[in-house]
């Protein structure tokens, strides 16, 4: 009998940019994302099918917040003027609409970001669709953020808040992404499905026209070796009423400004592909095409394979199933996973050692 996939999180949320290092200090500086997992300058040669057919050089970068939940992969091209949307995003629209950044104390994280020339608030403290409290904004490049409430904690740096607790996501049709949300990623329980106008929406680009949002959580835990770190997330799905939406990479390449993409730290890429292909979502990028199985992709200090399947809309969704990550660069320690229980996370201690891997601003 073939062993099922497992998913262990979300790993990353993409994030296009014009200027990797000034970006991510901005991150590191909003949102803490100041643990460097890897670092890659490289052409990206297998994604033809969302580069124009040609490859193309870029520079990216896999960062976490230690407190838990998934990172963040900054992301440049660097031979390439990069095109930014060209224009205004409107909440509805298709693609990653907002990253979902996990709290412990949602009001007193709003107090700290009111006061952070770096973020601009966009409303108030209000409740979000499940009853919690919650606030956006967005950071110098006009990307969404929400901050939501989550107890859930890997370590504890005494920070306002954590890592990616999830995003949301524009759909023409909740219902029809379910294959992809429900079936393939496992965000099979509801935990709330309202359709009307929503006052935590009502400061957003045209967040005060009618929409239906639909929260998604997951009833089993997640397992896997980085399991504990990323923690469980949710999946905000929402479908404007009365307008039609824009793709928002339609006719721009894949790394431009904004959220690319989401990505899912997985293990079995072969039993993955196989169970997309028969919901109607194939890979449609697969690095076990020019690798064979159970070999490695060089991703930089780290190794693995890689696949990307697209939702019903086009929104692009990342599986990442890793071999090897640096634990200690200049030790030249290496964290090997290819022979570990693919539900077993790793040990408490072992992921706390990725703190020797924190960067400070100013030496970037």
């Amino acid at each position: 009998m073939d062993q099922p996939y497992n998913i262990a999180g979300i790993q990353q949320v993409g994030i296009g940019v014009e200027n990797l290092y000034e970006a991510w200090k901005d991150y590191i500086d909003l949102f803490q994302m100041d643990i460097r997992i890897l670092e890659d300058n490289k052409i990206a040669e297998l994604m033809l099918p969302y580069t124009g057919g040609k490859p193309q050089r870029r520079h990216a970068v896999i960062a976490v917040n230690m407190q838990g939940g998934g990172g963040f992969e900054v992301w440049q091209y660097a031979e390439r003027k990069p095109q930014p949307l060209a224009f205004e995003l409107q909440m509805g629209d298709l693609g990653v609409l907002v990253c979902k950044i996990r709290s412990r104390d949602v009001a007193r994280a709003f107090e700290a970001f009111s006061h952070n020339p770096k973020a601009k608030v966009v409303g108030g403290l209000s409740n979000s669709i499940d009853g919690s409290q919650t606030f956006f904004l967005q950071d110098p490049y006009r990307n969404l953020f929400q901050v939501v409430e989550d107890d859930y904690l890997f370590k504890d740096e005494g920070r306002l808040t954590g890592g990616v607790a999830g995003v949301t996501i524009g759909v023409t049709n909740i219902e029809r992404a379910m294959t992809v949300y429900r079936d393939i990623l496992g965000y099979d329980t509801i935990l709330a499905d309202e359709t009307g106008l929503f006052p935590d929406f009502a400061r957003l680009p045209a967040g005060d026209g009618l929409f239906r949002r639909r929260l998604l959580g997951h009833s089993q835990p997640r397992k896997g070796s980085f399991s504990e770190l990323f923690g469980p997330s949710r999946i905000e799905l929402v479908q404007a009423l009365g307008r039609t939406p824009r793709r928002l990479y339609e006719g721009r390449f894949w790394g431009d400004p904004g959220f690319i993409q989401v990505c899912f730290d997985i293990r079995n890429m072969e039993a993955l592909g196989k169970h997309c292909a028969a919901v109607g979502h194939p890979f449609t990028v697969d690095t076990t095409q020019q690798f064979r199985e159970g070999s490695s992709f060089d991703m930089g200090d780290a190794a693995g394979q890689f696949a990307y399947i697209e939702d019903p809309d086009g929104t692009l969704i990342e599986f990442v199933e890793t071999h090897k990550i640096p634990l200690v660069k200049k030790l030249g320690l290496s964290i090997n996973l290819q022979n570990r229980d693919p539900e077993k996370p790793l040990p408490r201690w072992m992921l706390k050692a990725l703190s020797l891997m924190r960067v400070k601003p100013e030496h970037l």
